[in-house]
């Protein structure tokens, strides 16, 4: 039976490149027994297959069935550790740790003088880059060789060790507790989304001040200053600050440019730090800058510099994809984006297991609004029901609200309207289900109820109504978060103008963005 993903190796021999693949066959070629072995018959038979079949294997190998599990296993660790060698897997972190190895050989051969001299240039580079949790098990080490054997003429050794290995302590604890509030956060704003009212508010700054530990700015460093500056910014995020996000934002991107180096050892952070930045400015409405940071973006992933690997790749493809999408709304020019939509599900695609489930139906809503902003309503409605229909789901609370919302406009608005009071109950049901819902969507809810009731020529007066009620909150601190989700204003002055929706949001922009 076909079990392609849920076999391991067959994912990760998938996921080698050329140049991978090469080096592997020659790091197990350096023996000539290897190139017969059993594990390298199955390396070859799995390479040339699309998906993974045991009985093909017992079929096509000299692989008893009883060897199948070790032999996978096997072929499985050679393949980490020829990963390992490839000069595009070294970093700082792996060479710390494998002078950490090297020291440790050395200790248990009895070479204590070459071990101390290992550790102490490794030390001296994790102190440089910041490494603490590294230089940690380094000082603990060196603490084992200096209690076992006298090495060294300095009678202060001991307490040397000591106090550094209590500095290094505190600067991990310090580390560990920011690292975990910015984590705390995300994980936050992936659960509840936005704060909706002055109550949300208060229980995210409460959650915040308890969890934000004192500190000294200018010892931090820049892994401190790192976790300092995410941690804050997440926050303003779920406050609906996005001026203080874009300002973190850019902290970050200026913390990076003066630390170099740093942009090769933490590239997810370094690329995180500019979707903030291209995040912060979509909702702000700054399309002038946002251009500008996004064509910088696009320069970055020319160069190569720092996506190297896989991992990158996937994460610096997957913000670029998103953030065209968000300029094509922020241009007007949805009909535009939709040319955009079959690069954008050809990407889908090749993340395949890569993108967990929530970022692909956030591609599926931006793809959704895309065609509503066009006037492609079954299209959108299309979209979107991948999202409703999807019962494993775990994604935004307020993001599904107004994936219901929007369909149901979409419903009304494309003419399917013949069920629309069983989708507008049922949609009302779901919404109930929410915590608390904005103001806004209750206003929606109630207009999209009531409208099958309307006759043809009370339809415009209806829309103006709405229109006035929901234009008090395009400035209110929580609710005016939710016209960029959807563009409701936008959609009821195309009714009332009779004029496209994309027309109306051309003739919003400002010139000076």
């Amino acid at each position: 039976m076909p079990v392609e993903q849920k076999d391991t190796l067959f994912t990760l021999i998938k996921s080698l490149s050329k140049s991978e693949k090469r080096q592997f066959k020659l790091y197990v070629g350096r023996l000539g027994g290897n190139a017969d072995a059993n594990f390298m018959s199955l390396f070859n038979l799995l390479d040339k297959t699309s998906v993974y079949n045991e009985s093909l294997v017992l079929e096509k190998t000299n692989i008893k069935k009883q060897q199948v599990s070790n032999t996978k296993a096997h072929l499985y660790k050679q393949i980490l550790v020829s990963l390992r060698l490839s000069p595009i897997h070294q970093n700082t972190r792996t060479h710390l740790r494998e002078q950490f190895d090297f020291a440790t050989i050395l200790y248990n051969k009895g070479l204590y003088k070459q071990s101390l001299k290992v550790l102490e240039k490794a030390k001296y580079l994790a102190f440089e880059k910041e490494e603490y949790t590294l230089a940690h098990e380094l000082i603990e080490l060196e603490k084992v060789i200096e209690s076992q054997y006298i090495t060294r003429s300095m009678s202060d050794r001991a307490d040397v060790l000591a106090v550094e290995a209590k500095n290094i302590s505190q600067k991990n604890v310090t580390l560990s507790k920011l690292s975990n509030l910015s984590l705390q956060l995300y994980s936050w704003f992936l659960k509840y989304g936005y704060v909706r009212n002055d109550k949300d508010y208060n229980t995210v700054n409460d959650y915040y001040e308890a969890r934000l530990p004192k500190y000294d700015f200018m010892s931090l460093g820049f892994t401190g200053k790192m976790f300092l500056f995410q941690s804050k910014l997440w926050y303003g995020f779920i406050t609906q600050d996005f001026l203080s996000c874009y300002r973190y934002s850019q902290k970050l991107v200026a913390l990076f440019d003066e630390y170099a180096d740093m942009k090769q050892l933490h590239p997810v952070f370094y690329l995180k730090a500019v979707n903030y930045s291209l995040e912060s400015l979509f909702y702000l409405q700054q399309t002038y800058k946002f251009k500008e940071t996004l064509i910088s973006l696009e320069a970055s992933m020319e160069y190569q510099r720092f996506f190297l690997n896989e991992n990158t790749q996937l994460l610096s493809n997957l913000y670029w994809y998103q953030h065209k999408i968000n300029l094509y709304y922020l241009e007007g020019e949805f009909e535009k984006g939709t040319l955009f939509v079959p690069k954008i599900l050809e990407q889908i695609s090749a993340f395949g297991k890569k993108i967990d489930q929530h970022h692909v139906m956030l591609f599926y809503y931006k793809i959704g609004c895309l065609y509503f902003g066009a006037g492609d309503y079954e299209k959108c409605i299309f979209y979107l029901n991948k999202i409703i229909q999807n019962k494993d789901l775990k994604m935004r609370e307020d993001l599904l609200c107004y994936t219901r919302v929007l369909n149901l406009v979409a419903h009304y608005e494309s003419g399917l309207d013949e069920n629309i009071d069983e989708l507008v109950k049922s949609t009302y049901k779901f919404l109930l289900k929410m915590d608390n819902l904005y103001d806004v969507q209750r206003k929606m809810i109630k207009f999209l109820r009531n409208l099958s009731e309307l006759y043809p020529h009370e339809l415009k007066e209806a829309f103006r109504k709405l229109h006035a009620e929901l234009k008090e909150f395009e400035n209110h601190p929580y609710e005016k978060r939710a016209f960029l989700y959807l563009d409701i204003i936008s959609w009821l002055e195309s009714n009332i103008l009779s004029v496209p929706v994309e027309e109306v949001v051309k003739r919003k922009m400002r010139p000076n963005r």
